[in-house]
């Protein structure tokens, strides 16, 4: 792929300190016209702080920036969208109680006399639906009732429908399975030959070589190489992005597991959960495969007891009586976790400490008379800081203060902490750079080792079969098919994925 459009943003020298962090230090970057300039480097390196300067976002300490060859400074989001720089980020930025529609076409509802004509609202949304294959949702549905995948869906729709002259995607693909990434790609090429300089940051490194011209590699805040994508390969980035060689290999799945932990007869709830049943055992990671929309989340979550199935029963500890989980507290009094793919909502007080995060699941044994023992706390919270590797200045930083994949950390921190017999993790690696990626795995591997039953939700299918021993896969609200770690084929899956959609279009 050539680079040789203009010149159509720079930026020179860009600091940037947040409290106890410099997260930016002398950053020089610049994309030009027809362009797609990936940025890469670990959790906390710098990549969303320098694009949300670039979006207005956050104001830089220090610095100059150009577009299209004059003073750049924007104040605010939207006076960054008036100059013509669009971004998608990666924590969502959607209104839960308005619709599909009106979140995609907000700022350009058509309207008549003063009122919104929904039938041009609703003919427009479904275009830009169509444009990144998000089929099966309804352009009236309140995006609140959607998940995380298909609302960083409609998050992508309501970008690309607009128009600009740089667009910033920060981990556009983190939920999405391939056929909906091969979608967006598709966006992205039409965008480049239109002259769009596109800023693209993504932890899969094959996706950044392959849609990338050049790729700037931060670490630490501060730019160590600008590359051809042409002229580099994984492990070269991987070096770069590290300062060392990482490990390419996922940690061998543990051997036979052992009893029955968690067992599901029969679950229904709503149109996504239809009649599950399946099997997880002590010392085993039992992956679930699926597309957007097949239930996988919803499954997880009335097993758990944050939604209330209609029918079916949870079964746990090898019970032929099913177990009592009304509700989540239930579901934690009896061992089981859920790590959720939504930390910033559902996983995270955000504007509380590290500290507090990490020790919340059991904060009543830190306690003495009514009062937290803060030196067992701090030991508790500094123990999983170090084994986790997060990057923060200190246990007592802001959660919101954290990068997105040290987000993620905490909350697995905080199940950890609670020593839970059965994890749920919901897309555990979602945002999560890739030598952290398999620290999780081999976290994972070691709990499972130790006698764990995990359950692991993911997008990924190359991170399924290297880490789990069996697979599920659920489509349109059913299981559609389970492999063995002997009989895992790629092809197979992902017709598994199909086929309930293929059944419902005959």
């Amino acid at each position: 792929m050539s680079s040789s459009g203009a010149p159509l943003l720079t930026a020179k020298r860009i600091d940037k300190a947040f409290p106890g962090v410099q997260a930016l230090s002398q950053v020089d970057f610049d994309l030009r016209s027809g362009e797609i300039h990936a940025l890469v480097g670990e959790n906390g390196a710098g990549k969303s702080t320098l694009t949300k300067i670039v979006g207005g976002v956050e104001s830089p300490d220090g610095g100059q920036m150009q577009l299209l060859g004059r003073p750049y400074a924007p104040k605010a989001r939207h006076d960054a969208e008036s100059q013509g720089v669009r971004m998608i980020m990666q924590e969502l930025n959607l209104i839960g109680n308005l619709t599909v529609a009106e979140n995609i076409l907000f700022e350009r509802m058509p309207r008549r006399l003063g009122f919104i004509q929904y039938k041009r609202l609703d003919h427009a949304a479904k275009e830009a639906m169509a444009g990144i294959g998000l089929h099966g949702v309804a352009p009236s549905v309140p995006v609140n009732l959607l998940g995380t995948a298909q609302q960083q869906m409609v998050e992508i729709a309501a970008g690309l429908s607009r128009s600009f002259r740089v667009l910033i995607l920060d981990e556009p693909t983190a939920s999405l399975t391939d056929s909906e990434v091969e979608l967006l790609f598709t966006q992205l090429e039409r965008l480049r030959r239109e002259g769009v300089g596109i800023v693209y940051i993504s932890h899969r490194l094959d996706e950044v070589l392959r849609i990338s011209d050049r790729i700037t590699v931060l670490r630490d805040g501060a730019v160590v190489a600008v590359e051809a994508a042409s002229e580099i390969d994984a492990d070269g980035l991987i070096r770069q992005m590290a300062g060392c060689d990482v490990a390419q290999s996922a940690p061998e799945p543990p051997p036979e597991p052992g009893g029955v932990a968690l067992r599901v007869e029969g679950l229904r709830c709503g149109a996504k959960v239809q009649d599950i049943s399946f099997e997880a055992r002590y010392g085993e990671i039992l992956g679930v495969a699926g597309l957007i929309g097949s239930g996988r989340t919803e499954t997880m979550r009335a097993v758990f007891g944050a939604d209330r199935p209609e029918a079916g029963a949870v079964y746990l500890d090898g019970s032929t009586r099913p177990a009592r989980i009304r509700r989540p507290a239930d579901a934690v009094r009896q061992g089981v976790a859920l790590l959720t793919e939504d930390r910033k909502e559902l996983g995270l007080f955000l504007p509380l400490p590290l500290r507090v995060n990490t020790t919340i699941t059991r904060l009543r044994e830190l306690c003495r008379a009514g009062w937290i023992k803060l030196s067992e706390e701090r030991d508790v919270a500094q123990r999983y800081v170090d084994s986790l590797r997060i990057r923060c200045s200190s246990i007592e930083q802001l959660a919101v203060q954290l990068s997105g994949g040290n987000q993620q950390k905490v909350v697995i921190a905080k199940w950890l902490y609670r020593n839970c017999d059965i994890l749920i993790f919901d897309e555990p690696t979602r945002g999560i750079d890739v030598g952290a990626k398999f620290e999780i795995y081999r976290m994972l591997n070691d709990l499972a080792r130790d006698g764990k039953a995990i359950v692991f939700v993911s997008s990924d299918l190359y991170e399924l079969m290297a880490v789990c021993g069996r697979i599920l896969v659920m489509s349109a609200g059913k299981v559609a098919g389970e492999f063995s770690r002997d009989n895992m084929d790629r092809e197979r899956i992902m017709a598994a994925a199909f086929s309930g959609h293929r059944v419902t279009q005959a």
